[in-house]
């Protein structure tokens, strides 16, 4: 019995040193997903600016035949931009981006290859494990991004995408929506399109729809030195934007969920303690209620 109760104690140590980890690491997620959630949205209303900056010259002047703007009739070869965490310990953030990503490349017609860059080791793992190339590799980027860090990554897809290397680029990342909810989302990143309804969701969403133009007062635009020499200047910089943003919701999302990860491990962690608490109590009174026995059945049999 005094072996048992020995036993017992010792997992309940264990379990609340675990509990401390984890009641740290929750700490440290929710400061880090405080920190992200704030670069997100105050970064939205900028990616969303450049990209109404987009329309509203796609509106008064002729853009089809810039590289970023232009669209293949057909499809043969497609980048993908994944994003995911560099470590676990997320609960499903990771797992989920990742299902969400082989659903998509299931709907691919037969015969399209797929290369991908990986920005985080989980999904670059994921991606090894599968057999997929991979062109790219970045880490250390998700957890604290930086835009210098992501200019490289944009010229990249980029110049791949205007060599005609690629004729379709998307990204897979994690939207973040709120502390309790993040939304893997997969969306079309080049060519760009001047459709509104594209980007509801995504690094370009808004909450307001784009005004219109009154056809009968039609706004007058002029551009120096010329339209395509702005888009040539703006586009890249849109793409980087949309990347940057993507890896910031990302962020948070990975943040928020470790955090609630951590959490119910917390929560748990309390629970297992209460019942071995519980166990231990019972072992201790069984082992008091036996040795009174064993003194009561000595005692009589002295008096006999």
């Amino acid at each position: 019995m005094a072996l048992q109760t020995r036993a017992i104690k010792r997992r309940i140590k264990s379990v609340k040193n675990t509990r401390k980890i984890t009641k740290a690491m929750e700490l440290v997620a929710g400061s880090k997903m405080r920190k992200a959630v704030n670069s997100v949205l105050g970064t939205r209303p900028y990616a969303r600016l450049a990209w109404d900056t987009v329309v509203s010259i796609g509106q008064v002047t002729d853009t089809t035949m810039h590289p970023l703007l232009r669209t293949h009739k057909t499809i043969d070869r497609v980048l993908l931009v994944l994003i995911t965490s560099d470590r676990g310990l997320a609960g499903g953030f990771n797992s989920n981006m990742i299902r969400k990503t082989f659903s998509t490349l299931t709907t691919l017609r037969s015969g399209v290859s797929v290369d991908t860059v990986c920005i985080g080791k989980r999904g670059a793992d994921a991606m090894r494990r599968a057999g997929k190339p991979i062109i790219a590799s970045f880490a250390d980027v998700t957890n604290n991004p930086k835009f210098e860090e992501i200019l490289p990554i944009g010229k990249m897809i980029v110049d791949e995408f205007t060599k005609g290397t690629y004729q379709k680029v998307i990204i897979a990342y994690t939207d973040f929506v709120s502390a309790l909810t993040q939304k893997p989302i997969i969306l079309d990143l080049l060519p760009l399109r001047n459709s509104e309804h594209e980007h509801k969701e995504g690094p370009l969403k808004s909450s307001s729809q784009l005004p219109t133009t009154n056809p009968q007062s039609p706004l007058e635009y002029k551009f120096e030195p010329d339209p395509i020499t702005v888009l040539n200047k703006l586009l890249p910089r849109l793409i980087e934007t949309m990347i940057y943003q993507a890896v910031l919701e990302s962020a948070a999302s990975e943040h928020s969920a470790r955090m609630m990860a951590m959490r119910s491990a917390s929560d748990a962690a309390e629970e297992m303690i209460g019942d071995l608490t519980f166990t231990f109590n019972q072992a201790r009174q069984a082992g008091i209620t036996q040795e009174i026995a064993e003194i009561s059945s000595g005692k009589a049999a002295l008096e006999a």
